[in-house]
């Protein structure tokens, strides 16, 4: 992946979102050789000259101040999520490292995995950046199992497995929200770490081999994911659809802690219960010996 070129491609498919009377600016008539916005025309509501926006949307990105970037991000109508990648691209313009490099994962201190540990009666995980599920629960095990191909593996990475595998597309009942999120994930990802080998080698494998990915990656949409419902289709229990509280780990860059739940006295919360029964008494391959490894319910990498 080339910076420039994430850069040329994210402003020029935000700017075909924008239409002018969108932007309040006046609609002439004839035909418009562009969908959205003109480059000139964004320019006019960046207060930017024509020249100086093209160079940006070019790639250039190194060098604009804040206050630049904030206009350019209010002229095409960023959300919070856009905006933010935005400025990631800018970062990543600005440092140009001479080589990629390989991030080592941070580790998993005890006590977070204790804290993990002691959500009994919610599922959670814990995962990086690249959707690399590092460290669960008893409940996030088992509402995950079908993801691990390996029953006896500690890890598995959510994208890969909900695009090479029959299990993963199953798992996701809506797949076309599952598909957006994802990817989306993964470019805001790339926006705050273009240089990681890792990440850049998971995104072309899956652009290779899956087409649906390729798709909605070209798209260059990115999303916070703090909260929200995702549905499930775990082959012991159904169907459920569970609200998620995802929360970053401050001392602990990069990872993000995230839980169900489901409102008492519904039927997601009845399918939970079940998943717990199930849980504690069908317990995957290899989750029990994972577990004899540790005084705590939870499964982990620490690399």
């Amino acid at each position: 992946m080339s910076t420039e070129s994430d850069i040329r491609e994210f402003l020029v498919s935000r700017r075909a979102k924008i239409t002018p009377q969108q932007a309040g600016l006046p609609a002439y008539g004839g035909h418009r050789r562009v969908p959205g916005l003109r480059r000139e025309e964004v320019a006019l509501l960046a207060g930017v000259s024509i020249d100086y926006y093209v160079r940006l949307e070019r790639g250039h990105l190194a060098g604009a101040s804040e206050e630049v970037l904030d206009a350019v991000a209010n002229a095409l109508q960023l959300d919070d999520a856009e905006r933010a990648h935005l400025f990631d691209l800018a970062r990543a313009a600005a440092k140009r490292p001479t080589r990629r490099t390989r991030r080592p994962a941070p580790a998993l201190p005890d006590s977070v995995l204790r804290v993990l540990a002691s959500m009994t009666d919610s599922p959670a995980f814990i995962r990086n950046g690249r959707l690399d599920i590092l460290a669960t629960n008893r409940l996030g095990r088992a509402l995950y199992a079908p993801l691990f191909p390996d029953p006896t593996a500690t890890t598995t990475n959510i994208a890969r497995a909900q695009f090479l595998t029959p299990e993963g597309r199953d798992f996701f009942p809506d797949w076309e929200v599952g598909v957006n999120t994802t990817v989306a994930l993964l470019r805001t990802e790339a926006g705050r770490a273009p240089h990681d080998t890792e990440l850049t080698g998971l995104i072309g494998e899956l652009v290779t081999r899956n087409e649906e990915f390729r798709t909605a990656w070209a798209k260059h949409n990115v999303r916070l994911h703090h909260t929200g419902r995702k549905a499930f289709h775990h082959p012991a229990v159904g169907v459920l659809t569970l609200d998620f509280d995802a929360m970053e780990l401050p001392a602990q860059p990069g990872l993000t802690l995230t839980a169900y739940s489901a409102a008492p006295g519904t039927p997601d919360d009845d399918a939970l219960r079940l998943l717990a029964t199930w849980a504690a008494t069908e317990h995957p391959a290899g989750v029990d010996g994972l577990l004899g490894k540790s005084s705590t319910d939870v499964t982990s990498d620490r690399r």
